[in-house]
């Protein structure tokens, strides 16, 4: 048989473990499949094109928030080609609206409710012509009198019962590759579906150091961890992070979605010890409302959160990525600032700002008439306003976000932003403003180059605070070469025609190539900007080379040396 799992992912750089793994516990019991994949930003008429050349005898869809659309299309297409093939969904976007699903899409077979791995396969084993049909767990169809038929889900597989999904990392070459070693989760978040999973269980941690090695030994750039709190079983964590800490390849980065303020303190020695680059963390603090965190069911200490992310921020080896979701339950417009500036303080290498989905079969979407929520039809359901917040409010977030996302998470403007910061009372009213003057112009909507992001900038603070104008050229000049060698030299930077040959001398003299490193005169030591610190003052002017060869693993920076004049 020809059993066809379609992945339609978001982007190219993404995979699809749900089918990976399907495909591997199917081969364990003798079902064969391949996977088909695309991505979301391909002409609908080409997925279903390819899908036709693949010839399946069943075709399986993977369903998500980001997909859904997309994979309505093709199924309803494919069906009017060749309505002799099944088609079967499966995936958190249909599992909780199965029987609604097959009542109004009658060209799918049924829907796989839940956990895959063993659905798949029996559907598999039944075309195959082993076993019954009205036998297999978790699926919902409609029967050919109209009736909808719901077979219980079984019980959750032990994840060593389902193989390494990872044979080879054929095809993969240029993919994030996922892994998990948990499932399910241990708290309640209303916004999650997620916590509807109470069946927790690991994967051994001898298996999982087993797998790991595969990916550290082929030098995959990046693993990333699906579990959705992984160190909730404090040990679990502990021994994986030992055992990645002492067969570190210097190579692989491993991402993990953690709470903080479950870290203990030999999680803390260990992450220590990290090269930098081995392990990033993205935090999902959602807010600081202790209100709101009790009424989504959130069991966080706050001030536990923040001492976890500044010590692991002191450590100075760990990229961290924090969470903040907008339009939760009792956090109005004022109260979301003050989340903001929370994290913000935190100076978090990545700062994303959500908006909250309203996701079906969550305690969300069970009570968004009480909280008000008022949100789009078609995925990803997001928020439009709420008993808290309004449109047009959410419209400043969304203004903020985007800021947020150009100015902060590139770690572009990392010197000039706590100078910029200044000229408002919060960075969160920075952020608006920013965004405001973008939209005066109508920048929004048009795609602005990098230069022109600096140019931006610099213009908003010598309209707002001209005082600052002279140190933000000078802190924008240092922020645009230390990520790269400029092909183009900014207009606001000094005249250097004049003085070509002496750096070209200079850089001869102290043994470097022009074409991978840079020298710039400043006469502010803007490597001295600091949040919260007086800025520092004009002076003798002084060199700074940027070597590009040598950056920084963090940030991606190049490695900074300061000369108080050039060699002659």
């Amino acid at each position: 048989m020809n059993n066809v799992l379609v992945a339609i992912n978001a982007k190219y750089i993404h995979s699809n473990l749900a089918c990976l793994s399907l495909k591997s516990y199917a081969a364990s019991q003798g079902q064969h499949a391949q996977i088909a994949e695309y991505t979301i930003n391909q002409p609908m008429q080409q997925i279903l094109a390819d899908l036709f050349r693949h010839n399946p005898d069943v075709l399986f869809f993977s369903c998500y928030i980001w997909n859904m659309e997309l994979v309505q299309e093709v199924t309803r297409e494919f069906h009017k080609i060749n309505p002799s093939i099944p088609i079967y969904l499966g995936g958190p976007e249909v599992s909780f609206r199965a029987e609604e699903y097959v009542t109004e899409h009658p060209e799918i077979n049924g829907v796989m409710v839940g956990e895959g791995e063993v659905p798949f396969t029996k559907i598999c084993q039944f075309y195959d012509r082993i076993g019954d049909f009205d036998q297999i767990p978790g699926l919902v169809w409609l029967t050919e009198n109209g009736h909808v038929q719901v077979q219980p889900q079984g019980m959750p597989l032990p994840l060593d019962e389902i193989p390494f999904c990872y044979p080879s990392l054929k095809g993969l070459e240029h993919k994030i590759i996922y892994y998990e070693s948990s499932r399910g989760c241990p708290f309640s978040c209303t916004y999650c579906i997620s916590s509807i999973d109470k069946h927790l269980r690991f994967r051994s941690l001898d298996k999982v150091c087993q797998e790991l090695q595969f990916f550290l030994d082929n030098n995959v750039p990046q693993v990333k961890f699906i579990d959705r709190t992984f160190n909730c079983n404090p040990e679990h964590a502990l021994g994986i992070w030992r055992y990645i800490l002492e067969h570190d390849n210097g190579v692989t980065n491993f991402q993990f979605e953690i709470a903080a303020d479950l870290l203990k303190a030999d999680h803390m020695r260990t992450l220590s010890k990290m090269r930098p680059g081995l392990v990033q963390l993205e935090i999902g603090i959602q807010t600081t409302n202790f209100e709101t965190i009790r009424e989504i069911h959130r069991t966080m200490s706050v001030g536990r959160v923040e001492e976890a992310v500044t010590a692991v921020r002191k450590m100075n080896n760990i990229h961290q990525h924090l969470d903040l979701i907008a339009g939760l339950p009792y956090e109005d417009y004022e109260s979301f600032q003050n989340s903001f500036e929370d994290v913000y303080r935190l100076e978090p290498d990545q700062l994303q700002l959500g908006f909250l989905k309203v996701l079906r079969g969550s305690y969300m979407y069970d009570h968004a008439e009480e909280y008000g929520l008022v949100y789009t039809d078609k995925p990803p359901y997001e928020v439009l306003q709420s008993r808290w917040v309004t449109y047009g409010q959410m419209l400043n977030l969304k203004l903020v976000e985007e800021m947020v996302e150009t100015y902060y998470n590139t770690g572009q403007f990392r010197t000039t932003l706590p100078v910029a910061e200044t000229m408002y009372e919060t960075a969160f009213e920075f952020y608006l403003h920013l965004g405001a003057f973008y939209a005066s112009f109508g920048w929004l909507n048009n795609k602005v180059s990098r230069l022109h992001k600096y140019v931006l900038l610099l213009q908003l603070i010598k309209n707002t605070a001209p005082e600052l104008f002279e140190l933000a050229q000078e802190t924008l000049l240092y922020d645009y070469y230390l990520r790269e060698k400029a092909k183009k030299r900014p207009k606001w930077a000094p005249d250097l025609s004049g003085r070509k040959k002496e750096i070209a001398r200079a850089l001869r003299l102290l043994g470097y190539e022009q074409k991978y490193c840079d020298l710039q005169p400043f006469t502010i030591p803007v490597w001295d900007v600091k949040r919260g610190m007086p800025f520092p003052k004009k002076g003798e002017e002084r060199w700074v080379l940027f070597d590009y060869e040598k950056r920084d693993v963090i940030t991606n920076n190049a490695t900074v040396t300061i000369l108080d004049e050039l060699p002659t």
